[in-house]
């Protein structure tokens, strides 16, 4: 359990007295990103230093490896932790990490990737995994860590989304009548088969007894979009049978306060999910330490966004009776280019 250091907004009130008296709000600040090009200056890392953090989530492609030379994957990460941006991040908070294909080792690779342990061994020394960690007993990276603020408990859920993954299906280039609905060439299909998998069973048993413990608030955290529509690239859409066993282990399980993080796609927003018997499933994608892309793809569930250039994103929590949470996604030259706020009722069973 990480004990968060103590941030307080000031309300003044008036007494029955008739003095005035000070009222303390606690807040909690996370701030996140992912694809950073370990070559290119990064001046997100260190305005996201600035905005003083409760802690920094790398949500993958924090390096472009693509590569099967494991020395010079090891190097790609020694420049990233050479940066003075990267270095006054680490200086300022406390930095928690997944990954995505291209820290994996290729691009768009699966559980088939042939150095997928020799892979996992340089992201642990990289990000300083503890000898006793869990984490180093079992194949894969997903790993639970816990903050406290006060009385109040945030769950990070960091999940591999690549050790385990079943191979893409590539797209049937015959279907022209879906084809035809995109303006891009796609690349994949759904899978619809049942033994397709993107976690694995172990990680989803152990994702289930995550869940079952108590925390105010669970920020999931996938390196590929959870609450996007099919799209033809990579996201949780192509694994249909997993994004739906995913709600409804939240439902079973009874789990509020969910909200994903998410990455890949060099650029940002904010996508809604709605589904029957369960309460709104907001996935926060930032996406563009240094990297972009030149259009958003269709997606029906954006709220807010895209953000094309590059940013990272920042959660705000405000410790109140119903907790308010705001998410936002803040560029390169500091503009706010998206602010959306909840409170934490609207992410809870009724």
């Amino acid at each position: 359990m990480v004990r968060l250091r103590k941030f307080v907004f000031p309300l003044l009130l008036l007494s029955v007295c008739g003095m005035s008296c000070k009222q303390e709000t606690a807040v909690t600040k996370i701030a996140f990103g992912s694809c950073g090009h370990q070559s290119d200056p990064q001046p997100v890392l260190a305005i996201a230093a600035e905005q003083n953090p409760d802690a920094f989530i790398f949500l993958g492609d924090n390096i472009y490896g693509d590569t099967d030379n494991m020395d010079t994957l090891r190097n790609k990460y020694e420049r990233l932790g050479a940066k003075p941006e990267y270095r006054q991040l680490a200086a300022a908070t406390k930095i928690f990490a997944t990954w995505d294909d291209h820290d994996f080792g290729r691009n768009d690779a699966g559980k088939y990737y042939p150095f997928k342990k020799e892979s996992k061994e340089i992201f642990m020394e990289f990000f300083k995994e503890p000898a006793n960690s869990d984490r180093r007993k079992h194949d894969g990276i997903y790993k639970a860590e816990y903050l406290q603020e006060g009385d109040k408990i945030i769950q990070l859920i960091l999940l591999d989304v690549r050790s385990f993954r079943s191979d893409l299906l590539l797209f049937d280039k015959e279907n022209k009548e879906l084809q035809a609905r995109y303006f891009y060439p796609l690349d994949y299909q759904p899978h619809t088969v049942p033994d397709s998998t993107l976690l694995g069973d172990d990680q989803w048993k152990w994702l289930e007894e995550e869940l079952k413990k108590p925390a105010d608030l669970r920020l999931i955290c996938s390196g590929s979009q959870f609450g996007i529509e099919f799209n033809g690239y990579e996201a949780w859409a192509n694994f249909p049978l997993e994004q739906k066993r995913m709600l409804e282990l939240i439902k079973s399980t009874k789990a509020n306060g969910v909200l994903f993080l998410s990455g890949d796609v060099h650029y940002a927003e904010i996508s809604r999910l709605e589904t029957d018997g369960l309460y709104p499933i907001y996935d926060i994608t930032s996406s563009g330490i240094t990297s972009t892309w030149s259009f958003a793809t269709p997606n029906k569930n954006r709220i807010e966004g895209p953000v094309m250039d590059n940013h990272f994103g920042l959660l705000t929590i405000e410790w109140e009776k119903d907790p308010v949470i705001r998410m936002e996604i803040i560029d390169k030259n500091k503009n706010n280019r998206i602010e959306y706020t909840i409170n934490k009722s609207q992410i809870q069973f009724k």
